[in-house]
């Protein structure tokens, strides 16, 4: 079991956005039974959370304006005010969201050609401390819950309608926070994704730093969700300077559990791995990575280093992100370089909550 810190709920109605879907319509069915309304009034509401995506019960309007009122006293509608919105000049959409009791969540889309991924929170801030992310040395606020969670889907997916996006194609939980600390809401949020909103598994990513009984969790699971490690260091000795967690759930506990949840079939790897110049660019990491990884039916994501207030560190040099592609490849392993989207409005991997790390004494590499 993974202990939790205690996740907040500021309001006593029960979430119909953060509940299971066969607990919204059981809730609902028995609302309105205890009300004399028929049966079908359940149906309208579900397909109003789910189909249409409405933000408030006043939204419902084919419902009467009394049970819509007796709906807003009976249950809550988890839908977080937009604090800020920023748009690069590459298209991808930062969302701050502010909710309910004041902590700041961020969310991203991301937009290609073929796809519009939505990268979500599952914590406010993050406990982990991973020596290169923002995020991390923002500190750690609270878990989110379930319909906080879902909540960012709900809001994106609504934003990018209204501003000339296409549909959101893929949900990435690579935000603010390590979504397998926070089971309690983290597995309900997948259900409720996967059957409420008819989002497809393999569409859907939760990454880790390596949570090992998280990933056994997932590895055990029927539906086939994608896994990305953020792996870093091909060895214990630099992956523990680097990343806390890693003294707890050391790199043989990791691999060992990441070949279970690979044998279980179908349930796609990716590695993350950031390129750090002078400190894990180095050659012979490069051969160390790929014995690591080529035992898995999966591939490795290079992201270059995005700056952050408080270090000297700096991307590896292009030569060397094609370099290391090309020392994978001969060994066996497909990668590539992930380039950076929203480095203008600090939304690329590692810089959420980045402003909130600004006059913090620098870290300087030597000291790893």
């Amino acid at each position: 079991m993974i202990a939790t810190p205690q996740q907040v709920q500021t309001d006593a109605r029960p979430d119909l956005v953060g509940l299971l879907p066969e607990e919204a319509d059981a809730a609902v069915r028995a609302h309105f039974a205890a009300r004399g309304q028929p049966a079908y009034r359940a149906g309208q509401v579900v397909r109003w959370l789910y189909e249409r995506g409405a933000f408030s019960f006043a939204e419902m309007t084919d419902l009467p304006q009394a049970e819509r009122a007796a709906l807003a006293e009976a249950f809550a509608l988890t839908a977080p005010e937009p604090a800020r919105v920023s748009r690069s000049v590459d298209g991808t959409a930062k969302h701050l969201w502010r909710l309910d009791d004041g902590e700041l969540i961020e969310s991203v889309l991301i937009p290609t050609p073929t796809r519009l991924t939505l990268c979500v929170s599952s914590q406010a801030g993050c406990a982990m401390a991973c020596t290169f992310c923002a995020t991390g040395w923002a500190g750690y606020r609270r878990q989110l819950t379930a319909g906080e969670i879902v909540a960012q889907f709900r809001g994106a997916r609504r934003w990018a309608q209204e501003n000339g996006y296409d549909d959101v194609t893929n949900i990435v939980f690579m935000g603010m926070g390590e979504p397998l600390m926070n089971p309690r809401a983290l597995f309900p949020a997948l259900s409720i994704l996967n059957r409420g909103y008819r989002f497809g598994a393999r569409r859907i990513t939760i990454s880790t730093v390596g949570v090992v009984p998280g990933i056994v969790r997932l590895a055990d699971m029927p539906e086939q969700y994608r896994l990305a490690v953020s792996l870093h260091a091909p060895n214990h000795e630099l992956r523990q300077r680097l990343i806390p967690l890693e003294k707890k759930y050391p790199l043989p506990e990791l691999l060992e559990a990441l070949r279970r949840f690979d044998q279980a079939g179908g349930k796609r790897i990716t590695f993350e791995y950031v390129m750090i110049d002078g400190v894990t660019d180095l050659p012979e990491l490069a051969d160390e990575l790929a014995a690591v990884v080529k035992e898995f039916t999966a591939f490795v994501n290079l992201i270059p280093f995005n700056p952050i207030p408080g270090t000297d560190w700096a991307p590896s040099k292009r030569a060397r992100l094609d370099w290391f592609v090309d020392r994978l490849g001969r060994q066996g392993v497909t990668a590539y370089v992930r380039e950076s989207r929203g480095r203008d409005i600090a939304a690329a991997c590692g810089q959420l909550r980045a402003e909130a790390t600004e006059g913090r004494k620098p870290v300087q590499i030597g000291s790893l």
